[in-house]
């Protein structure tokens, strides 16, 4: 018995935010970012907007997207660096918006990879028959936790939701996934403060991401340069059987650089970095979702899913669409 995809869905706030909108509240040009990065837009949640409003809106289209109704969902897992409140989890949150009742529902953390660990999970669920239609969705608030001053992190993120409903198969669906993490790079790229250690600045709202991109842009593109071999090997496949990457949506040379290590071409490459940023653990739902809508992908072909985060966390997800 596989699990399979059965349905995605997306949602990007209303507000858009330009490059040419930054450069008014930051020393910075869309020249420079688009250079480094290939952002021109994101969207950001406006005020009162949460992350549980935003995936609510995400997950409401993939149920339906999977002929659904959500009292049909046995398992909600949300991947989130930013949920609404410390607990309840927006899982719980999520579940009650949807008047789902009884099912198991949490929170994962992974950071820009958290939907692949959260799609890992799921699928565990299903193929082990705990759970028949599982809601797995990345979301995130990111703007929330972002220092507007800091020019070398406040243009990479956006706000956004990804969902996919997962349901037993007896065809190929998940054919394998592959996490890992190495927390001593955990000062790389951090938010330092937290309920026990440094609440004073969480409480104040100074709680920001802090990167160093050099050493971040190195790891990145050496790790997932290994994940994909990992990946590849564990499924005795060739590179040439990929169909489609639909990678972490961070930085376009870093997505490039993946590209090319498996002799892709871009038009096999789902990017939306441009007009989403980095919405960390809902960038591959959302460009998956993407590209399923407008046709680009279709059904029995093979997707290479792959994410870096804080952490380090890395992973992967093979799968049959």
């Amino acid at each position: 018995m596989y699990s399979r995809i059965v349905g995605t869905g997306g949602y990007l706030p209303e507000n858009v935010m330009t490059n040419a909108d930054l450069e008014k509240i930051v020393e910075t040009s869309d020249d420079w970012i688009t250079e480094r990065t290939g952002i021109k837009q994101r969207h950001i949640a406006v005020e009162g907007e949460t992350t549980c409003d935003i995936a609510e809106k995400a997950a409401r289209q993939a149920i339906e997207a999977a002929d659904l109704k959500p009292q049909d969902i046995d398992l909600i897992i949300v991947a989130t660096t930013t949920p609404d409140r410390i607990f309840p989890s927006t899982a719980c949150l999520l579940q009650a918006r949807l008047d789902i009742h009884g099912c198991a529902a949490f929170d994962v953390q992974a950071v820009c990879t958290g939907f692949v660990y959260a799609l890992s999970i799921a699928e565990k669920f299903i193929r082990t028959g705990s759970a028949t239609r599982a809601l797995v969705v990345g979301a995130e608030t990111t703007s929330r936790i972002l220092d507007w001053t800091d020019r070398s992190t406040c243009v990479l993120f956006g706000d956004g939701a990804g969902a996919v409903v997962l349901a037993p198969s007896e065809e190929a669906g998940i054919l394998s996934t592959h996490l890992h993490a190495d927390g001593q790079y955990s000062d790389l790229l951090t938010v330092p403060e937290g309920v026990s250690q440094g609440f004073d600045k969480m409480k104040a709202g100074e709680a920001y991401i802090q990167m160093q991109g050099n050493e971040v842009f190195k790891m990145a593109v050496n790790t997932l340069g290994r994940i994909v071999d990992e990946t590849l090997t564990a499924n005795n496949l060739e590179k040439s059987d990929i169909d489609w990457l639909i990678p972490h949506q961070a930085n376009i040379r870093i997505i490039k650089a993946t590209a090319r290590k498996l002799n892709m071409s871009m038009d096999q490459v789902v990017v939306t970095v441009d007009h989403h940023g980095n919405t960390s653990a809902a960038s591959i739902p959302l460009a998956l979702d993407v590209a399923v809508r407008d046709g680009r992908i279709k059904r029995g072909e093979t997707l290479l899913l792959e994410a870096f985060g804080g952490g380090f966390t890395w992973g992967s997800a093979l799968l049959k669409y």
